[in-house]
């Protein structure tokens, strides 16, 4: 008799849990729940993978972060969900690739002119005449697995994993006046990053070089801390440093490069195939990017002329070399700062962009 009494108690217990279960699952007795277990199971396997931008939303890197977002989480059919972070969201520049090296982020821009306060010999993307003019050149030289393989220890000893090397445009300057010979940088407080090659480079066309934080630029430029800046015309747009300058001077004498880096921990964390997946991205990106930043420069340059009150000023090719000459001794102080490995990937860079422009000479000629 007690037994009898325990076991249907206990069969009321347990049809009362049931009926508890499938009303928290919003299921009637009898449904299936392999449904539910699965969505369980695919929101447990979905990774987040966090991308940080040193610069704002509708810029370069925001679009190639947009598009690298696109293919990766298409190809993961879901599995992998990438949040992009503008500049500003989580911090300054130095401070998003100290949280890569930690792990605290998996992918950041790395632009030379703060990580070569950390890793020297990328300072070369910050010297002036050594890219090509033409921008198919560059393409082909910074995709090049050449490049790609002088570079990658020295990311590697600073626990991050480089992925691209990406050009965003050439660098303008902006001032009250014109800026075409080296009398008119004499003593012109130009903002600059905070690359001790960048430093140099403008010391040695006689201006007064002062790193500033990029958020702080335009207050700088409003309050006369600095007398002018250089950046890419996209940015030059979009931060709306025209707004305190009358002339935008292009002399082609350095285009702004970026890194795409990751944490070295997470990448190495990935299964080959993931790891597969990204370098394909990244590949396929190569002359999408580009294509991309001709066409954002270009537009971008159109509505600050439309405004109206900045004038474009081209140099001419003897302007020029008056600036090549003056950059050509901070050669020799990268290589001071860098030693053999800095000389190597010095002479390797301009031994790949002299073949680059040889053969696609060679192949106008053809043409012709």
């Amino acid at each position: 008799m007690n037994r009898a009494r325990t076991a249907r108690i206990g069969m009321i217990l347990l049809f009362a849990l049931l009926l508890s279960a499938c009303g928290d699952s919003g299921q009637t007795p009898g449904e299936q729940t392999n449904g539910g277990e699965e969505d369980q199971a695919q929101a447990e396997e979905t990774a987040t993978w966090r991308f940080a931008l040193e610069e704002v939303e509708g810029s370069v890197q925001d679009a190639y972060a947009r598009e690298f977002k696109r293919r990766i989480e298409e190809r993961s059919d879901g599995a992998i969900e990438i949040e992009i972070y503008p500049y500003g969201a989580l911090g300054t520049s130095s401070q998003l690739t100290e949280m890569a090296q930690g792990g605290g982020i998996e992918l950041t821009f790395a632009s030379p002119g703060h990580l070569a306060d950390l890793i020297p010999e990328v300072g070369v993307f910050t010297l002036h005449f050594v890219l090509s003019e033409h921008n198919e050149v560059n393409r082909e030289v910074l995709s090049d697995d050449a490049i790609y393989t002088l570079f990658q220890p020295l990311y590697n000893d600073q626990d991050l994993q480089l992925l691209d090397i990406v050009p965003e445009g050439w660098m303008v300057w902006s001032g009250n006046k014109p800026l075409r010979t080296l009398d008119d940088f004499e003593d012109f407080r130009i903002r600059t990053m905070t690359s001790p090659i960048l430093v140099e480079s403008y010391r040695a066309y006689g201006a007064n070089p002062t790193p500033m934080p990029y958020s702080e630029v335009y207050s700088g430029l409003q309050l006369g801390q600095i007398d002018g800046q250089v950046n890419p015309i996209f940015a030059i747009e979009e931060m709306s440093f025209y707004e305190e300058q009358d002339y935008l001077t292009s002399g082609r004498h350095a285009q702004f490069i970026s890194t795409l880096a990751a944490s070295r921990q997470w990448f190495d964390s990935l299964s080959e195939q993931q790891q597969t997946m990204v370098l394909e991205v990244r590949d396929e990106l190569v002359d999408w990017i580009d294509e991309e930043q001709i066409q954002f420069n270009e537009e971008r340059r159109q509505i600050i002329l439309d405004q109206g009150g900045t004038e474009w000023v081209e140099l001419t090719d003897e302007e020029r070399e008056a600036f090549r000459e003056a950059s050509m001794g901070v050669r020799d102080t990268y290589i001071e700062q860098t030693g053999e490995t800095g000389q190597e990937i010095l002479d390797t860079l301009l031994k790949r962009i002299g073949q680059a422009e040889a053969e696609m000479e060679g192949e106008d000629e053809d043409e012709s």
